[in-house]
């Protein structure tokens, strides 16, 4: 067993965005939103309702099999490891993520893969997401 990031309380989302700014300033030592590895999204038109996407931690990742040079490869437990230096900056993994979980950094222009760290959880201040126990079997 081991644990990966889900969302268990959605509607109790404000949107204050304090997961993606912990998970910027922790992996990327830049505060902003826009390189977090997980994406928090309103709905249009409805007020008070929030998404979240976080990475799923898929056992045989659709972004990895869509990864023309194996930057992206199945990390034990759940999840992608990322080789920038095989990246070649297609898209293509962020096109294959059905959830479209994972994220985009247009300025490095590879993808932001989530570590199932869960720093962000520790900064959620409504208990939105959790780190979760998940069997073996069922990632």
């Amino acid at each position: 067993m081991g644990k990966l990031l889900r969302v268990i309380n959605r509607e109790q989302c404000i949107g204050c965005y304090s997961c993606m700014f912990a998970c910027s300033r922790i992996w990327y030592k830049a505060i902003t939103v826009e390189k977090a590895a997980l994406r928090v999204k309103n709905y249009a038109g409805v007020e008070g309702a929030f998404s979240i996407r976080p990475c799923y931690g898929c056992a045989d990742p659709d972004c990895a099999r869509a990864c023309p040079t194996a930057a992206l490869t199945p990390r034990p437990g759940g999840g992608v490891d990322l080789d920038s230096a095989k990246c070649t900056h297609c898209g293509a993994c962020t096109e294959a993520c059905i959830p479209e979980a994972l994220q985009w950094d247009h300025e490095q222009k590879q993808p932001i893969v989530c570590r199932q760290c869960g720093v962000c959880v520790q900064f959620c201040p409504n208990d939105v997401i959790a780190m979760v126990d998940i069997p073996a079997a069922t990632r």
